[in-house]
């Protein structure tokens, strides 16, 4: 698979990831739930930063079901709780995908249970 990552010079310049991302010669496309910060063991971790890490763990562990890594990614949607976490949100997501710069959104919801602080949801290609 070929990924291609466009960021048009007519559009404003992206923070950290793709505008928009060409995938080609890819055979399989996995569709990865929103991933939650919740341990095998149903525990919550305390804090955004352990949250968005954890969240970010079982999404790579999703991926490894596949028989993928974060460098099949072409599409990521992160949910926030709040606002506030925004730039500490950007911060982890540099962390964890380093050079890689796949599509994203990030988009404030209100989060299905109320310890969680996000929730991440992705799509790979292979």
């Amino acid at each position: 698979m070929q990924i291609r990552k466009l960021n048009s010079t007519e559009a404003p310049e992206p923070a950290g990831y793709s505008q928009a991302i060409e995938a080609t010669g890819g055979q399989r496309i996995v569709f990865v739930s929103g991933q939650i910060p919740v341990t095998r063991e149903n525990a919550v971790p305390e804090g955004f930063e352990a949250q968005c890490r954890l969240a970010w763990a079982n999404v790579e562990a999703q991926l490894r079901a596949a028989g993928m890594t974060l460098d099949n990614l072409v599409k990521v949607t992160t949910y926030l709780s709040d606002r506030e976490f925004g730039l500490r949100n950007r911060a982890v997501r540099r962390e964890v995908l380093g050079d890689r710069r796949p599509a994203s959104t990030v988009v404030v919801a209100g989060i299905f249970d109320s310890a969680w602080l996000l929730e991440i949801e992705a799509i790979a290609m292979a």
